[in-house]
């Protein structure tokens, strides 16, 4: 008699977070070698948690989908990575809520810690970087590549440090490497991530400028987006890419606050004088300009927000990821007082988002023509993507133009995207 071949562990992803969390998953996906990847959660016998900690929001979220509210399968055995792993992988081990914990630095030994048959917990270092070359982003048309690894900034209210360690940057070599096997994958757009992105090459005689310039030369690269920058990491040899045509028109400037009372208080290292001039001459050369913003920081009086909003609306500024404030243990800004009620930070958080939709709205009405695209998905002829300034388009096709690199000539503009037809 033929043995019976056995079957494969099936095992589910479920990803929280930032960008860097998405490449991460894709290193473990990358990984698996003696069982099968599904993307269907019904199916899986383990599911693979990859957490966020950045917010309570996000660890809530996390709790919430561990302690089974809004996970499709009870029954499949849960494992806890990611930035949680390291702040409350801990606590959830002890209360029995997952069967394993894995820190950063554990995650490209996946296949051989899934076989474990007893609960464990290995959290391992935060120096370690990844070796791992990702050559396929699955369920993706854009590729994620994380080019460094942990933060050296020290920011009041920031908990990332002590999850993802100091700053290191990966091997310029096996970045481009990454980037050349995928380039000839077909794909065309790759966004650098990272926790501390500007802070790249710092610790190998390299930088930002350079990395962009060797990728630029790679056949089949099309457009690079960079996840996130430090104003003071904007120098001058960044610039003088701003005019290259494989850069988006869009750039993602972290400035958290423009009360100078209040980035001193968050212990940050820009201040609103030299925000501005920097914002403006990266706008001059018609980029959209997006930024994070932490609304209702400890010291956050009527005074400080009045000035703060009264320079918001003289930046630039087409994008935010605006933040209520989230208290984080053992942060300097968690002793901080007065602390903000929550309605008074809901107020200034609604005020700021519309400031900065009405100048979203805005930039897209001047720049509506000749967007490049690259469409995402589609159902029903009716497609999603994004141009070059990270607008979002909405486009009726006949044909099928999922990751397709398409030039609409002229979008009509809407309150919250562009929509297209494109024959």
């Amino acid at each position: 008699m033929q043995k019976e071949c056995k079957r494969m562990k099936k095992v589910y992803f479920k990803t929280f977070g930032c960008r860097t969390n998405q490449f991460d998953t894709q290193v473990m996906m990358s990984k698996l070698k003696d069982f099968e990847l599904t993307m269907n959660e019904d199916d899986a016998d383990v599911i693979m948690v990859n957490s966020c900690t950045v917010t309570n929001g996000a660890d809530s979220s996390v709790r919430a989908y561990i302690n089974g509210r809004g996970r499709k399968n009870p029954k499949a055995k849960v494992i806890l990575a990611g930035c949680g792993s390291h702040s409350k992988g801990e606590s959830l081990f002890a209360d029995k809520k997952v069967f394993g914990v894995i820190g950063h630095s554990e995650k490209e030994k996946i296949n051989e810690i899934l076989k474990f048959d007893k609960p464990f917990y290995q959290i391992g270092d935060l120096k370690h970087i990844d070796s791992t070359i990702v050559e396929e982003f699955i369920g993706k048309s854009r590729a994620f590549i994380k080019i460094q690894e942990g933060c050296d900034f020290r920011c009041s209210y920031c908990i990332i440090p002590s999850v993802r360690g100091d700053a290191r940057s990966h091997k310029e070599e096996d970045i481009l490497l990454q980037i050349e096997k995928l380039a000839s994958n077909g794909f065309g757009e790759f966004i650098l991530t990272g926790t501390n992105v500007g802070s790249y090459g710092q610790d190998q005689n390299s930088s930002m400028a350079q990395l962009l310039k060797k990728m630029s030369m790679i056949r089949g690269v099309r457009r690079i987006r960079i996840g996130s920058l430090e104003p003071i990491q904007i120098d001058d040899a960044f610039k003088e890419l701003l005019t290259e045509p494989w850069m988006a028109k869009h750039l993602h400037i972290a400035l958290q606050h423009t009360s100078d009372k209040m980035l001193k208080l968050m212990n940050r290292r820009n201040e609103f004088h030299s925000d501005i001039k920097l914002l403006e001459e990266i706008a001059s050369k018609g980029y959209a300009i997006g930024t994070d913003y932490i609304v209702g920081h400890p010291g956050e009086d009527d005074k400080e927000w009045e000035e703060a909003i009264s320079r918001v609306k003289q930046l630039p500024l087409t994008h935010v990821h605006a933040f209520s404030y989230s208290k984080r243990d053992n942060t300097p800004s968690a002793l901080m007082r007065p602390e903000i009620n929550g309605t008074i930070t809901k107020a200034r958080h609604k005020e700021l988002t519309a400031i900065i939709k009405e100048k979203n709205l805005h930039f897209r009405k001047e720049h509506a023509l000749n967007l490049e695209v690259l469409i995402e998905q589609g159902k029903d002829k009716i497609y999603h993507g994004y141009d070059q300034y990270f607008n979002k388009i909405e486009v009726n096709c006949e044909e099928d133009i999922s990751s397709e690199w398409i030039t609409i000539i002229n979008a009509t503009v809407k309150g919250d995207k562009n929509v297209a037809i494109y024959q």
